[in-house]
C-alpha cells in the first residue's frame, strides 16, 4: 500500500515546517455516485489531453513541453488558494535552505541597489566579518564578473556555494579611492533568526524574524545569556518582538511557545478528515520562570507568528501590544515530487489557537491597540492588507474578515510607540491607552501577567 509523506509548514507566503506525519488512503466502496463523478473526471482529464496536444500542435511557435505541463500544474494549484502552489526544483531547493537557516556561503545580509548589491551588515563570527567587509559597502563584482545586470537572487546564489570554496569579491567603500578586492572562503553559515538586546538595564527585548530551524535554540541561548546579563533579581520581564514576522516552520512555532508556557494546549490543526485532527500541547518549564511578558504583533505578523500569538494570549501567559495581525491560519504540507521534479506545497488544515478560535480572514486582536506615528512619505506604504483581501483565500467565520492594519516599525527605537509601552507595563507605570472597543487603564501590568502564570 502506498503511503505518503507530508512536511507541515506555514507563512505569509512560503515557508515551510518540520513536523512529519504519515497516513494511509482509507479504504472506499464506491456507489454509484462515486463512479459517475470518476468518469466526469476522467472526461475533464481528456479535454486536458486534447487542449495539451492542440497547443504543442498549433502554437505560433513550437513550445516547450516540460513549460506546459509546469504551467498547468501551476494553474491548478493557484486556483485553490493563496498559499498553494508548485516549486519547481531549484524553487523547492531554495525553499530547504530557507527553512534549515543554514547554508554554505560569506555571511553578508545584501540588498540591491542602483542595480548593485548594497551590504546591509556582515554577520557576526562569518568569513565577511572576519575579512572586515563593511555596512553599506557596495559590491560590483563577483570572481570577475560584473554584479550589475544580475537580479538580486542571482547575485546571491553566486556568493551561496560549498563550504571551503573560494570566491573573489570587488567592493566600492566610501572614502576610499580605489576599489578593494577580497578573496573569501565560503563557510556554513547560520541565519540569525534571533536578535536580542537589554532594555533600560532591566528588560530583556527578543525579536524573532522567522521561523526556521534555529530559532527556538536561538531563543533558548538570549534568554539565557540575557537573565545572566540582567541579573534574576534584577530582570522586570520579556518583551517579545514578532512585529513583520511572516511565519515559518510549525514545530518552532509550536516549541517557542512552549518556552514561555508550562502546560495547555498551544495550537489545533484540523483537516478535511476529523481523523486529521492533531493538538500540540506545552511541556513543564517555562525558560523564563514566570516573568511578566509583552508580545508585540502588527499588520505583517502571520502564519507561525499568529501561532504563538495567539497561544500565549489564549494562556493569559502574555500581554498583546501593536496592530491586528495578518491572519493567515491554513497550514500547508510539502509534497516531493520525487527527484528533480519539485514539489507541492498544499493547504491541508486550518490551525485554531488554544480557545478554539480560527483567525484565519480576521487575524489576532491585540490587548491594546498602538498606532505608530508614520512620516508623510511612508503613510500610503504602512499597512499590511491582510489575508482576507488576498483572492481565493479560505473564509473565515462569516462575517467577521477584517483586512488591513498598520505594519509600520520606526527605525529608531525613541520613536517605537509599542516598545515605549511595553517598557512602561514591565516597570509598572500607569498608562492610558485606547484598546480595541474599549478605554483601557493599565496600572501595574504585572497582575494581568501573575493571573497568567
Amino acid at each position: 500500500m502506498m503511503r505518503k509523506t507530508s512536511v507541515l509548514l506555514l507563512g505569509a507566503a512560503a515557508g515551510a515546517a518540520l513536523t512529519l506525519f504519515v497516513t494511509q488512503p482509507r479504504s472506499v466502496l464506491m456507489g454509484s455516485s462515486a463512479r459517475a463523478a470518476t468518469s466526469d473526471t476522467y472526461r475533464q482529464l481528456n479535454l486536458f489531453g486534447d487542449v495539451f496536444e492542440r497547443v504543442r500542435s498549433d502554437y505560433v511557435e513550437k513550445p516547450d513541453d516540460s513549460k506546459l505541463i509546469e504551467s498547468a500544474i501551476s494553474g491548478m494549484l493557484t486556483g485553490l488558494d493563496p498559499h498553494s502552489s508548485y516549486m519547481d526544483a531549484k524553487s523547492f531547493k531554495d525553499m530547504q535552505v530557507q527553512t534549515r537557516g543554514e547554508f554554505g556561503g560569506l555571511g553578508i545580509e545584501v540588498t540591491m541597489e542602483d542595480g548593485l548589491i548594497k551590504v546591509v551588515s556582515p554577520i557576526d563570527d562569518t568569513p565577511a566579518s572576519k575579512a572586515g567587509i563593511q555596512a553599506n559597502d557596495i559590491i560590483t563584482t563577483l570572481d570577475d564578473e560584473a554584479v550589475q545586470g544580475l537580479t538580486l537572487n542571482q547575485a546571491v546564489d553566486k556568493m551561496r556555494g560549498p563550504v571551503n570554496t573560494k570566491i573573489k569579491l570587488k567592493i566600492i567603500r566610501k572614502g576610499q579611492d580605489n576599489p578593494i578586492e577580497v578573496t573569501l572562503v565560503r563557510d556554513n553559515i547560520r541565519v540569525r533568526s534571533v536578535r536580542a538586546r537589554v532594555e533600560d538595564g532591566d528588560i530583556a527585548y527578543i525579536r524573532i524574524t522567522t521561523f526556521n530551524e534555529q530559532t527556538t535554540e536561538g531563543l533558548k541561548r538570549e534568554i539565557a545569556s540575557l537573565t545572566k546579563q540582567i541579573g534574576e533579581d534584577k530582570l522586570k520581564g520579556f518583551i517579545l518582538d514578532l512585529r513583520n514576522n511572516p511565519g515559518g516552520l510549525l514545530e518552532e512555532a509550536v516549541t517557542v511557545s512552549d518556552a514561555f508556557l508550562d502546560r495547555g494546549e498551544i495550537v489545533s490543526t484540523r483537516g478535511r478528515n476529523a481523523e486529521e485532527t492533531q493538538r500540540r500541547v506545552a511541556r513543564a518549564g517555562d525558560l523564563t520562570k514566570g516573568k511578566k511578558l509583552i508580545v508585540l504583533i502588527n499588520g505583517g505578523s502571520a502564519s507561525a507568528s499568529e501561532i504563538v500569538a495567539g497561544a500565549l494570549q489564549d494562556h493569559k501567559r502574555a500581554t498583546l501590544i501593536g496592530t491586528r495581525s495578518f491572519g493567515k491560519g491554513s497550514v500547508q504540507t510539502i509534497i516531493p515530487l520525487g527527484s528533480g521534479n519539485g514539489a507541492l506545497r498544499l493547504t491541508t488544515a486550518r490551525y485554531f489557537t488554544p480557545s478554539g478560535k480560527s483567525i484565519q480572514a480576521k487575524g489576532i486582536t491585540p490587548d491594546i491597540e498602538v498606532l505608530q506615528d508614520v512620516p508623510d512619505d511612508l503613510k500610503t506604504r504602512t499597512d499590511t492588507k491582510g489575508e482576507a483581501s488576498l483572492r481565493g483565500h479560505l473564509k473565515g467565520d462569516a462575517g467577521k474578515e477584517q483586512t488591513g492594519s498598520q505594519s509600520y516599525v520606526p527605525p529608531d527605537a525613541k520613536d517605537d510607540k509599542a516598545l515605549k509601552m511595553a517598557d512602561d507595563l514591565l516597570h509598572g507605570i500607569k498608562v492610558e491607552a485606547q484598546a480595541p472597543g474599549e478605554k483601557a487603564a493599565i496600572d501595574k501590568p504585572a497582575d494581568k501577567a501573575k493571573a497568567a502564570n
